[in-house]
């Protein structure tokens, strides 16, 4: 029997109930309690998400000289600006003298001011006034500015790595926007037309293991097996990626039963998981982006937003309105499904178990992964390198 008595929080995590192998056919997945002890959330944070690109908002969000916007990653907050200069930059929300807010929103405007006691800093993050501050020892204003982070624009969206030696994302998204390029498509032409929240309650891990595998279409989702060829369905990994091939079953005769047919353009969809919690769904004209994101140990928020190449009208936007409604009801029935699983590892009855050779490579991808970074040494882990 499975004890959920977790040692003390004072305790070091140790991984050594979990013996790692790239042998798919060998291999165990990762252990209930890495899902269920919530440590393993507060470690992934400091080691995973704080380490990889995260998407915080929209490029149009600060088009303009002057634009800004508050976001965080995962309880770190954020402004992101964009300079008189026009170049983008990203900060810690988090004023050096009292830790207040210096950003709330969004808007437009040339300086940034604290809401706690009204220190004021450019766009470029340099402290321009601290009001009544005059006869502090040791300290001048010009050594003053917010803690600056990497950011980058990329496609329709702004991303940032708050760690300073992560590597560039060209590294990581390089190869997804060179074959995006080659199909002749343009992601920065996609403008937002809906944005759609779930809050689940599962480990963030459940969610993105469900997404990386077919085997469970013919039972879970009756619908969107209909659709698919599922004999061609295949999961390719990549070092910090991987894409499905998930191909749409011929029309033949009537499709009373059919929700969605494609043309051979659309059919050439692309679809990715970016490590940890990225997903991209890329058609002709329009695109779509899920990101996971960890709210606690057993609650997750997935956001859900569509793009379209505008102006959104006619054949193309009315089919887009039923891919939306479709995906909806799939994600009800993978709520359905995460939720039910996060109970089960939370059960006396269940430690680990094994992956399908055929079908869950996706899985075994994903979850070296996690090993990967979580049992990096201290110093590896901090500076991100290999």
């Amino acid at each position: 029997m499975v004890s959920l008595d977790f040692p003390p929080a004072h305790e070091p995590l140790t991984f050594d109930d979990y013996a790692h192998t790239d042998d798919l056919a060998s291999a165990e997945t990762l252990p209930a309690r890495w899902y269920t002890d919530p440590r393993f959330l507060e470690l992934e944070k400091e080691r995973i998400f704080y380490k990889t690109w995260q998407p915080v908002g929209r490029a149009d969000q600060v088009r303009r000289p002057g634009d800004f916007f508050a976001c965080d990653v995962v309880g770190q907050p954020l402004v992101i600006t964009r300079g008189l200069d026009h170049k983008l930059r990203a900060f810690y929300n988090v004023c050096p003298h009292r830790a207040g807010p210096v950003a709330t929103g969004q808007g437009n405007r040339k300086s940034l001011q604290c809401k706690y006691h009204g220190w004021t800093y450019d766009l470029q993050g340099k402290l321009m006034n601290a009001p009544e501050f005059e006869g502090v020892k040791n300290w001048k204003k010009e050594d003053v500015c917010l803690t600056s982070i990497q950011v980058e624009e990329w496609g329709p969206w702004v991303f940032v790595n708050l760690d300073p030696q992560g590597e560039p994302m060209q590294n990581i998204y390089g190869p997804i926007h060179d074959e995006i390029i080659r199909k002749g498509w343009d992601l920065g032409k996609m403008s937002l037309v809906e944005r759609r929240d779930y809050v689940i309650d599962c480990n963030w891990k459940v969610y993105v293991d469900n997404y990386l595998e077919g085997y469970h279409l013919p039972i879970a989702h009756p619908g969107l097996f209909r659709e698919l060829d599922y004999d061609q369905y295949r999961v390719d990994t990549f070092r910090y990626y991987s894409s499905q091939y998930a191909p749409i079953r011929p029309v033949s005769g009537e499709v009373r039963d059919r929700r969605y047919v494609r043309t051979e353009e659309e059919a050439e969809a692309l679809y990715y998981w970016i490590f940890p919690n990225v997903m991209l769904n890329i058609y002709l004209d329009n695109t779509s982006i899920n990101i996971i994101l960890p709210l606690d140990h057993n609650k997750t928020l997935t956001i859900f937003e569509w793009y379209f190449e505008q102006p959104g009208t006619g054949e193309g936007w009315e089919s887009m309105q039923s891919i939306i409604q479709f995906s909806d009801q799939i994600q009800q029935e993978d709520i359905e499904i995460v939720e039910n699983v996060q109970k089960g590892l939370q059960s006396n009855a269940y430690n680990k178990g094994r992956f399908s050779a055929k079908r869950e490579n996706g899985v075994h991808h994903f979850q070296s992964l996690i090993h990967e970074f979580l049992t990096r040494p201290d110093k590896q882990a901090r500076t991100g390198k290999s």
